[in-house]
């Protein structure tokens, strides 16, 4: 897809998107180039984020009148798939509350979500964090007070009221109806609320837990709500007495919004990763039929509560996998209040065969709990969630190898931390290995594996939504040993690899010039162009 101006707005032209009265045949337009990522403060709430959206040239108005059921997914596909900007319905169709969607969608949005040029700075700044060690002289002391200031800081804080409170409906006020929620795929048995912080307690400890969980709308005052079998709010559920109140944030700024879907720890509050990542607490308001405290910048809550027995078919739903995950039960949410700012904007996400919006938010969390995970796998260098294999289908890693048997080890390890324990594969390569460059591993799995030798048939725990085991939940695993073997692993010599001489290389990028390849880059058409392009400036 081209490059959009700020602000720019798309018109439906025979059932496709274009600019204005201008095609999308056409060649963009130089004026139409994107900004650098302008650092800046992560927006307050979900306003400020659509403003720097828009100042950034990564936000389009459509003004025409789209329907949520199926017009707006397949809009949103075909834009998300051409790493397109996010987009804004003003007019869907059956509601007067505009709809933003594809708000995650590119790395470069994802970064401005949270504030950084590179993922990977806010994997560094939570690394300082996991890294703190007892201060030796005064500098240091100084420093770790400042780190421990910025985790107090990061705390939630409560306030009166909020810009959510500006129109409340109770009781036979609560209309779902009044939102444009997206009834997504050709199979979805009706609309679902797909981009919503769920807020529950554990009835025990009292611990808040914030998880993004799809919601398939009942009627006009119900939801089903999709607790998974691993999930922390399934447990909520479970632990409790009869009745759970339940709150639901719609529209929060993008770093709360993200940290709803983060896999933290059970005791660790989404709330406090949020102001950590943000630098400035989320601000909490009470709910009106509940003690639920909810985001106050949010553009729409709904409360209410689930009770034990209380149970309805769920789905079937077009899901990440690129399969719909089958009908199954769930309990029914029953919405007892919305509140809601009085023009509140509805988000909504679409998922579906990969590459969609939620890959994005999926690479956030690769990257920004590396520093968590090494702590437990010091080996461990980087690893990459291929977004082709749903995040939970498959896991690279690299190690930094020192005995036999360190693969197996570190495979091992992976099926038993947290929600990568539900990890179906495994391949493990060196340190020197770039796990994110795909061709680069498969050469390894191919020239450095003997199936006899370095494939590991493991079983246990899978993910809730994959479809491929006999049995439900639980099934094969499987873990390949790319790395290279030594002589304490019973192999053969192994050969050196073929590598220029940094002499020939340094010859080489002086000369370049003479040799007049720049012209022939310049010749070269789309893929070909840019890997030509890569080779001569790397």
């Amino acid at each position: 897809m081209e490059a959009f101006a700020p602000g720019e707005r798309l018109v439906l032209v025979s059932g496709r998107l274009v600019e204005g009265a201008r095609s999308r045949s056409k060649a963009p337009s130089k004026k139409h180039s994107r900004p650098r990522l302008t650092l800046v403060a992560t927006p307050g709430d979900l306003r400020e984020w659509i403003a720097l959206l828009e100042r950034e040239g990564e936000l389009v108005r459509v003004q025409a009148e789209v329907d949520p059921y199926l017009e707006m997914t397949e809009i949103t596909d075909r834009v998300v798939k051409a790493g397109g900007p996010a987009l804004l319905f003003e007019r869907p169709k059956g509601s007067t509350h505009p709809l933003l969607i594809n708000q995650f969608g590119t790395e470069r949005r994802m970064c401005l979500a949270l504030g950084v040029d590179r993922l990977d700075d806010a994997a560094a700044k939570l690394e300082s964090v996991l890294e703190m060690q007892p201060p030796q002289g005064l500098a240091e002391k100084v420093k770790g007070l400042k780190k421990l200031k910025s985790i107090a800081d990061s705390m939630p804080k409560t306030v009166r009221t909020g810009p959510v409170k500006e129109l409340v409906l109770q009781q036979n006020e609560v209309d779902l109806d009044l939102l444009p929620i997206q009834h997504c795929w050709p199979g979805d048995p009706a609309p679902f609320i797909t981009l919503p912080a769920v807020i529950t307690h554990d009835p025990k400890t009292g611990t808040r837990n914030v998880g993004m969980y799809r919601m398939q709308k009942l009627d006009s005052k119900s939801t089903a709500m999709h607790w998974q079998l691993h999930k922390d709010g399934r447990m909520d559920y479970l632990a409790s007495d009869g009745r759970l109140d339940v709150a639901v944030a719609l529209g929060l700024d993008p770093v709360t919004a993200y940290s709803a879907s983060a896999p933290l720890p059970k005791h660790v509050d989404e709330f406090m990763l949020a102001g950590f990542l943000k630098g400035e607490p989320v601000e909490l308001v009470q709910c009106n039929t509940s003690e639920v405290l909810v985001p106050a910048n949010a553009e729409i809550v709904l409360e209410g509560y689930v009770e034990q027995g209380d149970l309805t078919l769920e789905g079937p739903f077009g899901d990440h996998t690129g399969y719909y995950s089958a009908a199954e039960p769930f309990p029914v949410f029953h919405v007892t209040a919305m509140t809601m700012r009085a023009d509140a904007i509805y988000p909504s996400i679409v998922v579906g065969k990969p590459p969609a919006e939620d890959a994005w938010l999926g690479k956030a969390t690769e990257r920004i709990f590396l520093p968590a995970i090494r702590m437990s796998v010091p080996e461990i260098v980087d690893y990459d969630l291929p977004v082709a294999g749903a995040f939970h289908n498959c896991v690279i890693v690299s190690i930094r190898k020192s005995f036999p048997g360190q693969p197996q080890k570190v495979m091992h390890a992976i099926w038993g931390l947290g929600l990568l324990s539900l990890t179906k594969s495994v391949v493990v390569v060196d340190e020197h290995v770039d796990v994110h460059d795909y061709d680069e591993v498969f050469f390894r799995v191919t020239a450095n594996v003997d199936p006899q030798r370095d494939v590991m048939l493991s079983e246990g725990p899978l993910d809730h939504l994959d479809h491929a085991p006999t049995r439900q939940f639980y099934g094969g695993k499987i873990g390949i040993d790319a790395t290279h073997k030594g002589p304490e692993e019973g192999t053969r010599e192994w050969p050196e690899e073929i590598v220029m001489s940094d002499e020939v290389q340094s010859l080489v990028d002086r000369r370049w010039a003479e040799y007049g390849l720049e012209r022939a880059a310049d010749g070269a058409d789309g893929r070909d162009q840019r890997s030509l392009r890569q080779l001569l400036r790397r």
